[in-house]
């Protein structure tokens, strides 16, 4: 059996254990790693407001993670990712089966191991899109409105429109992304033993798999960087629009 073949049939083992068939005409399957992962919070972000927007109509949303069902709910109360649409499980068995990368191991526990990561070793596009959280792309679309109320630990609260009057509107703002990240940065460690069951799996990596109602994949991604969900991280949902027409 060629691996290509295997990924189909252990991609639709997933499907059919999960029952993550769908109704309409394509379907995203996404694994995350931890829920506590920065990319799992960012990317069900992103999910939610595609899915806001009614830019989903042919298209079910499917993922699955490392996880608990106390860790489920907060994580789907915060990101606004449908709580039916999400399945967790205890471990990356079904991560290694896709052979979607588990990240680093020096053999010196998950924390050292996203440690290196997070410094860009072996996870080389994480220090660019880090910078990026910072400087700003102009190729990306802005994140807070200007009517949109930011608050940080309490005692940080300003408006989004914060961003208008320092860098303009209609494109990322320098520091925007960093905002957002530590937004989500915050609920993590607010509630860090709720969704970092084990953190082994702190390095571990997810994939998207876009299938047509023929369960035939026509895109798939690995993701092996930390902050690096999608090919395309200044548009990372590019894919959906151009693919689920």
């Amino acid at each position: 059996m060629t691996s290509k073949d295997q990924e189909k049939n252990n991609l639709n083992k997933l499907i059919n254990d999960f029952n993550f068939s769908g109704s309409k005409k394509y379907k995203l399957i996404v694994l995350l790693g931890l829920l506590g992962d920065f990319d799992s919070f960012e990317y069900a972000l992103n999910l939610k407001d595609f899915i806001k927007k009614d830019q989903n109509k042919n298209l079910d949303i499917f993922a699955l993670a490392i996880g608990n069902e106390i860790g489920k709910e907060k994580f789907c109360n915060f990101t606004g990712f449908p709580n039916t649409n999400l399945e967790i499980v205890s471990d990356n068995k079904i991560h290694l089966n896709l052979m979607i990368s588990s990240g680093v191991d020096i053999g010196l526990g998950g924390w050292i191991n996203m440690l290196i990561m997070l410094s860009g070793i072996n996870s080389l596009r994480t220090i660019k899109e880090v910078l990026r959280g910072y400087t700003g792309d102009k190729n990306s679309k802005q994140i807070f409105s200007d009517e949109d109320h930011i608050n940080l630990l309490s005692f940080i609260k300003f408006s989004g429109i914060y961003f208008k009057e320092t860098c303009g509107d209609g494109y990322l703002r320098p520091f925007e992304l960093a905002t957002y990240r530590l937004k989500n940065m915050i609920e993590i460690i607010q509630n860090w033993n709720d969704y970092i069951i084990d953190n082994k799996y702190l390095p571990q990596r997810g994939a998207s798999f876009l299938l047509n109602d023929k369960d035939q994949i026509i895109y798939k991604f690995y993701s092996n960087d930390v902050l690096g969900y999608s090919s395309k991280m200044e548009n990372p949902l590019w894919f959906l629009s151009e693919n689920c027409e």
